[in-house]
């Protein structure tokens, strides 16, 4: 007898047989190479590279691909653990019928060979086909003309191979590892497995409330943005384990309680369905504190990405102020004149006229603050030396003179008075000191100013605007600043803007005329040895010339919110059905048997309604209440990108967690119609 084709044909059957498992299976394998392969092809595209941004959109894609492989390895790991445990029984038959372990490896080796190259086939294919329209729409994200020739990138076709091979390599290693360690009667029994139910384990559900309750201390009364980055990791970590510990214990716990209250308990469709909920509770907790975790990340990473892209327009205002800026790091006349002047000559030599213009000088300073103290010497501010500490305050310093033009004001200031403004932060003294100076009377508080693009974007450290008597303030400061740090001291600062009423491409040619006027002017000090004169530079800057590398951040990070996005839902959507489908198979006798007793199939219905909206809600319901207790850190956070607009990010959570709600509830409703039809039928 020619046994070549025998398992193969064993393989296929038992794929075939098992399709309820196997399909949903094989189309999360391809689409996961499928998002795999476009997020390769694109980190790799010789178009993408050449798109303006297109070097920082690559770099945020390759590390994508990299997030992607390893979340991929863990949930086909996760998911394939379903199916081996559904045919665990399937294989005891063979071996109590005289199969060896051997030729049930063979079976498995060519199931996990069928289904790889399937997944391969259909997930490339698709991958290939929608490749072409992710690019398109890059392309817009980053507002560059579009290419419709069509390319297969070989690398990220051989990547995908290799790399899935591998994960499917392990996937097979790891199932004749557990058909090898167990005996035909254990295989056999296997669908029987953990069918006592698990004890309230007290302790564990007290431990999880109060790693949950921590973190969520943590997470809405951290203040700075810079601490925050690493609060939100630690935060991250004792909220998955304390998800875990709450679902797995804390729900057999809540079983437990729901069993006592006999108002509850006893009535036909809880009965059943807490029952059954405490005799796998144990199991049935770890997947709902995956599907919640899922839904969690789900909902951080696509509300922040698309709340940075929507406002990305209105953070390029705040980082530039104006189209065109300079900033001279000095207010002597003799280099200031040269500024403006190279600003005047390339306005006029391109016919353009400045609109909205902003000038003012300023001496940036830092220090650390102690109450309404502020230490700039570094032997009194050592514990101010970690920049990650809520203390630290930029100093701007400012005279009213600049303020009032500027503001439309009218202030008047005597001998140590100041009016104050406060940018992303508070402070609520009547004096500040500056230690080594003196102390300055607050007359009032500016309730807005034109800060610095620097500033606007610099959000994570509380920024202090004072403005003083006169010049003379600034240049006493100046001077106390410079015998503390020397060569390392800060500068006074002559910064001058504008808007235009031109294209890009005419901005950009305005922009490089300016620079490399100043900049042969700077080369000519240098040259006459009074390069000591500008020692500290200067800077022009165009929203035009960086607006592609700006667009390129966020955009990119907004395609890899949508890609991690659907892989999430993709994800949660699948953990969801394979419970119902394995808890559908082990309940059906069950019911069987409450069925033959008078049970019938309404009450049955009603059972099953009442136990997966019980089980399958909670999971939502608790990526809900962590989204609230994140909401505060992740606004933080949001500020190191320079997004300050919390009623924005707020709007966007909303909308995020309300379309997740609706299609979390259609897959419950596609999942609870087929445990349905498994239980209350009479074969498979």
């Amino acid at each position: 007898m020619n046994t070549s084709f025998l398992y193969p044909k064993l393989a296929a059957g038992g794929i075939k047989k098992n399709y309820r498992i196997y399909l949903p299976y094989l189309f999360a394998c391809a689409g996961m190479i499928m998002m795999y392969y476009i997020t390769s092809f694109l980190s790799v595209s010789r178009f993408v590279a050449e798109m303006r941004g297109g070097e920082i959109m690559q770099t945020l894609l390759m590390l994508g691909c990299w997030v992607l492989a390893v979340f991929s390895a863990i949930f086909l790991f996760y998911t394939n653990s379903f199916l081996i445990r559904r045919r665990k029984t399937e294989f005891g038959l063979y071996n109590v019928l005289g199969m060896g372990k051997r030729n049930i490896a063979r079976i498995l080796f060519w199931e996990t060979l069928i289904v790889y190259v399937l997944a391969e086939a259909i997930g490339l294919g698709c991958g290939i086909l929608f490749s072409k329209f992710a690019e398109l729409l890059l392309t817009r994200m980053l507002g560059n003309e579009a290419s419709y020739s069509f390319t297969v990138e070989p690398k990220a076709v051989t990547d995908s191979l290799i790399f899935y091979a591998v994960i499917f390599l392990l996937i097979l290693i790891n199932a004749l590892r557990q058909i090898h360690l167990s005996n035909p009667v254990e295989l056999l029994h296997s669908e029987n497995a953990g069918e006592k139910p698990p004890k309230a384990n007290w302790f564990l559900a007290v431990v999880g409330a109060v790693l949950l309750g921590i973190a969520y201390y943590m997470a809405v009364t951290i203040e700075s943005p810079l601490a925050a980055i690493f609060t939100f990791f630690a935060a991250v970590l004792m909220v998955i384990v304390a998800t875990y510990l709450l679902f797995i214990a804390g729900s057999v716990v809540m079983c437990k309680m729901l069993q006592r209250n006999k108002k509850y308990y006893y009535k036909t469709n809880h009965f059943v369905s807490v029952s059954q909920m405490t005799y796998r509770m144990k199991r049935n907790g770890a997947g709902l504190a995956s599907i919640c975790i899922l839904a969690t990340m789900l909902l951080v990473t696509l509300s922040s990405t698309t709340c940075l892209f929507v406002g990305m327009n209105d953070m390029l205002r705040q980082r530039y102020p104006r189209n065109i800026i300079i900033d001279s790091r000095t207010i002597d006349e003799e280099f200031t004149a040269v500024a403006h002047s190279a600003a005047e000559k390339a306005l006029e030599k391109f016919g353009e006229t400045p609109e909205n213009v902003l000038h003012y000088s300023f001496l940036d300073i830092s220090g650390g603050v102690t109450e309404n103290t502020v230490y700039l010497s570094p032997e009194k501010r050592y514990m101010f030396e970690n920049s990650l500490s809520p203390d630290i305050r930029q100093l701007y310093i400012v005279t009213v003179d600049d303020y009032n033009r500027l503001m439309g004001k009218n202030e008047t200031l005597s001998d140590g008075e100041i009016v104050l403004y406060v940018n992303g932060g508070s402070f609520d003294y009547d004096t500040l000191t500056i230690d080594e100076y003196g102390t300055f009377t607050i007359k009032s508080r500016a309730k807005d100013f034109e800060v610095t693009g620097a500033d606007a974007m610099m959000s994570a450290i509380t920024s202090m605007y004072l403005f003083v008597k006169d010049e003379t303030v600034v240049k006493e400061l100046y001077d106390l600043q410079l015998g503390i740090y020397g060569t390392a001291s800060s500068y006074m600062h002559d910064y001058y803007g504008f808007d235009l009423d031109c294209n890009d491409e005419k901005q950009l040619e305005i922009y490089e005329d300016i620079f490399f006027t100043i900049a042969q002017f700077e080369k000519d000090l240098m040259d006459a040895g009074r390069d000591d004169l500008w020692r500290g530079g200067f800077s022009v800057e165009s929203d035009a010339n960086d607006r592609a590398d700006f667009f390129a951040l966020y955009g990119g990070l907004f395609f890899l919110g949508v890609i991690f996005g659907m892989v999430f839902i993709c994800a949660a959507a699948l953990i969801m059905y394979y419970k119902q489908i394995s808890e559908g198979f082990e309940d059906k006798a069950k019911f069987g048997i409450l069925q033959k007793v008078g049970m019938t199939k309404a009450e049955i219905r009603k059972s099953i309604n009442s136990q997966v909206l019980t089980v399958f809600f909670m999971p939502l319901g608790a990526a809900g209440l962590h989204m609230v207790f994140a909401f505060p850190i992740v606004s933080r956070l949001l500020l190191l990108f320079g997004l300050s607009n919390t009623a924005l990010f707020a709007a966007v959570t909303l909308c995020c967690f309300g379309a997740f709600s609706l299609v979390y509830t259609a897959v419950y409703l596609i999942t609870s119609r087929s445990y349905y039809k498994i239980v209350s039928t009479d074969r498979d």
